[in-house]
């Protein structure tokens, strides 16, 4: 199952509404996707619960909803227009594309007749020389530069006046507001800002389902601190970062924090590291961990002219903060979710022991439907009180209401979609005011008087 978990994934998510390719009846575009009726819940509970993680249960955290075209001096500032770049090389034969970088990495580990130093794969030129392409054996082009911001204009003229980006991050929207936000909400350093938003980057090679689009959802944080006490920061927030996955039931020995070799860092970075899953395609990042120094904020001081240093005033210290960036993805955690939660069960559970089961145990915060309502027949009465159970309890909760073919089936439909709970409402309801409570994950039933319904399920997530 290890070789097609992937794609087992991709089939379950179209099938059952998580997530759909983008355009597909105009044959798709670039690795885009578009979440469904049951993924965009999925989407919002991981949002919700880093958001509530990491501002509403901190006092010293703020959050920031910034816009996505900015002024292109802060590209300029950051550092984007002149670097943001990625070696690309073309197959002359088959017409691929690949990055450089990549390409040369991938063959050297396939190939032990490839042996290239450390000094080589950094001076990509020499090293792609001789190199074809895997997929074809063809010639590859010389190497070019490709800037991974989406250019478009501004207004009705389309000249280089106009010129503007989509953001290919969301930290540049948190730093040039540094001084906004200590202002408004007068915040003491330390403290932090914290920004869930839209990025794009025109990657090259984008793929592996949304692990790498060319749009995707950041959820990014910019701690600011005194530059004496950034690497203890750096530390708590590496630990806080890790444990945020294993609370919401990744298993721990799928994940690892990956300190960067010296020579992977960025430029402005003192230390990094990423917290990594082990996804069907390998370990892969999920969450990068940066002490980025004060580099940010005195680089849009030098370009924008403004002073972004804080003053603090119990001390009457002046300094330009230190910043602690843990930047994770939306999408690549929902996948991670995804596959960790992924089950199959040969044979599966009934008593039948004739299909293959999918049971996709997310935890009950992350789970986009946390009851479903099944009445047992369509008739005698029954759908009436299903619909006044929903009535109420979609009131506190996301529900859905099913009473197609049998109850089985059913169940297998709200497994598959990560439904904690179902609610069974049967003949016996009309007489004794209970309901059967089946959960997802033991199959254990207990019956519940109606009246209690709201309460039980309302204590269960609390627990979980």
């Amino acid at each position: 199952m290890a070789d097609n978990k992937m794609e087992n994934i991709v089939n379950l998510c179209k099938r059952r509404g998580i997530i759909f390719p983008s355009s597909e009846i105009y044959g798709g575009i670039g690795s885009t996707w578009d979440y469904g009726p049951v993924g965009v819940h999925l989407k919002n509970n991981v949002k919700a619960a880093w958001w509530k993680s990491v501002v509403q249960e901190r006092d010293d955290m703020v959050g920031l909803d910034a816009a996505i075209l900015m002024h292109p001096d802060v590209w300029k500032a950051s550092g984007h227009i002149e670097s943001f770049h990625d070696p690309m090389v073309d197959c002359k034969k088959c017409k691929k594309r690949f990055r450089a970088d990549h390409l040369v990495e991938s063959i050297k580990k396939q190939e032990d007749g490839l042996q290239l130093t450390a000094d080589e794969l950094k001076d990509l030129e020499k090293a792609i020389t001789g190199v074809v392409c895997p997929e074809c054996g063809g010639e590859l082009t010389a190497i070019r530069q490709f800037n991974l911001m989406f250019k478009t204009y501004m207004g009705p003229v389309e000249d280089s006046a106009a010129v503007v980006y989509l953001r290919p991050e969301t930290a540049q929207g948190i730093f040039v507001n540094f001084k906004n936000v200590a202002n408004s909400t007068r915040k003491k350093v330390p403290f932090g800002i914290a920004q869930i938003g839209k990025s794009f980057r025109n990657e090259i090679t984008p793929g592996n389902f949304v692990f790498r689009t060319r749009e995707f959802e950041q959820m990014e944080i910019e701690f600011f601190t005194r530059p004496k006490e950034a690497d203890e920061w750096h530390k708590k927030w590496l630990q806080d970062r890790f444990n945020w996955y294993v609370s919401l039931g990744i298993k721990p020995e799928n994940l690892r924090l990956r300190p960067h070799d010296p020579d992977e860092l960025a430029h402005y970075a003192r230390a990094c590291s990423d917290v990594e899953y082990l996804f069907p395609i390998g370990w892969s990042e999920l969450e990068g961990i940066a002490n980025r120094t004060d580099y940010d904020l005195k680089q849009h001081t030098e370009v924008s002219g403004k002073d972004l240093s804080y003053f603090d005033e119990s001390t009457g210290e002046r300094f330009i903060p230190y910043v602690i960036e843990p930047s994770g993805g939306v999408d690549r955690a929902l996948l991670a979710f995804l596959c960790n939660a992924y089950e199959e069960i040969s044979g599966g559970r009934g008593e039948s022991g004739a299909d293959t089961e999918v049971v996709l145990r997310l935890h009950p915060r992350l789970a986009p439907i946390k009851v479903g309502i099944l009445p047992l027949a369509k008739k005698g009465g029954l759908p009436e009180i299903a619909k006044d159970l929903q009535t109420e309890l979609r009131k506190h909760m996301m529900t859905e209401y099913d009473d197609a073919r049998s109850i089985g089936r059913r169940y297998r439909r709200q497994d598959e979609i990560g439904t904690p709970w179902c609610i069974t409402i049967d003949f016996d309801t009309l007489e004794d005011q209970a309901v059967t409570i089946r959960d997802r994950d033991t199959m254990e039933q207990v019956r519940v008087p109606l009246a209690q319904v709201k309460a039980f399920v309302r204590d269960k997530l609390e627990e979980s």
